[in-house]
């Protein structure tokens, strides 16, 4: 059990006014631990929302570096942070904000080596990943390792995002196969509106807190789907996928690598 100070109990005041939270709810946000794979466009909203929450431990894995082109919608780093990588901008900023959150560094390339691995020690999972191979790779070990996860994804002026909980319908039961290389592009070469990342990764902590709390209904086997040129939120009915080649039965999951399409900027 948690012995909150005074200075505890005044930064979570509001959640604790919630009788879907109060006292107890917040001591289980303080007790998760969930893991962000991804600091970029919707890992980085994501990240600042549940740490502000006071999710005990977040873990954050990111191989790259911040690049000026991110900070347009990456808003857990800064001008400053050009160059570094980003799993220490973001922990930086994370514990800026909230020294009740304990911050893990993964910096690393996810692959089907570690993946296992990583998730193991963690309640939820965070798809904040902007390409395929990784997302499916997530969707597979999560499925694999009974672990509920939010995906999600963005590009131009539309986002989506799903949750999985074990029993429920998973990525692979919406989208079968990874798509063929060119056919979708990525947001480097068509764009993304800098807020796209906000509203969704918002979504995916939200998600997160409610599967923590045990409250309200999750967006489990449903896929919501934005646009943001209309202002339109559409729920779409997923059901599970009997041919589904991640979570069907008898489907026996094996969890390999991808190849990502490459894409240079200057190009598009």
């Amino acid at each position: 059990m948690i012995d909150f100070s005074d200075e505890m109990l005044e930064r979570y005041s509001r959640h604790i006014l919630l009788k879907e939270v109060g006292v107890s709810g917040q001591e289980k946000i303080l007790s998760a631990r969930v893991l962000i794979i991804g600091a970029g466009g919707l890992g980085a909203p994501a990240a600042m929302y549940l740490a502000a929450a006071g999710v005990g431990t977040i873990g954050i894995a990111d191989a790259d570096v911040v690049d000026l082109s991110n900070l347009q919608r990456q808003i857990i780093h800064s001008t400053a942070d050009v160059g570094k990588a980003k799993v220490l901008s973001a922990q930086e900023t994370v514990n800026a904000m909230n020294p009740d959150v304990k911050v893990v560094a993964h910096r690393l390339f996810v692959d089907s080596s570690n993946i296992a691995e990583i998730i193991s020690g963690y309640d939820f999972i965070v798809d904040g990943t902007d390409n395929f191979p990784v997302k499916y790779l997530i969707n597979d070990a999560c499925v694999l390792h009974k672990k509920p996860f939010s995906h999600a994804g963005i590009i131009q002026f539309k986002g989506q995002t799903l949750t999985y909980v074990p029993g429920a319908p998973c990525f692979r039961c919406v989208f079968p196969n990874m798509p063929p290389e060119g056919a979708v592009p990525t947001c480097r070469q068509a764009g993304v509106l800098g807020v796209m990342g906000g509203i969704i990764g918002t979504i995916q902590a939200a998600e997160a807190l409610k599967y923590i709390l045990g409250v309200g209904e999750l967006l489990a086997g449903k896929l919501l789907v934005f646009d943001a040129l209309t202002m339109n939120f559409r729920k779409i009915n997923v059901n599970k996928a009997k041919t589904c080649p991640t979570c069907s039965e008898g489907a026996g999951i094996k969890l390999i690598d991808y190849a990502a399409p490459v894409c240079d900027l200057k190009k598009h």
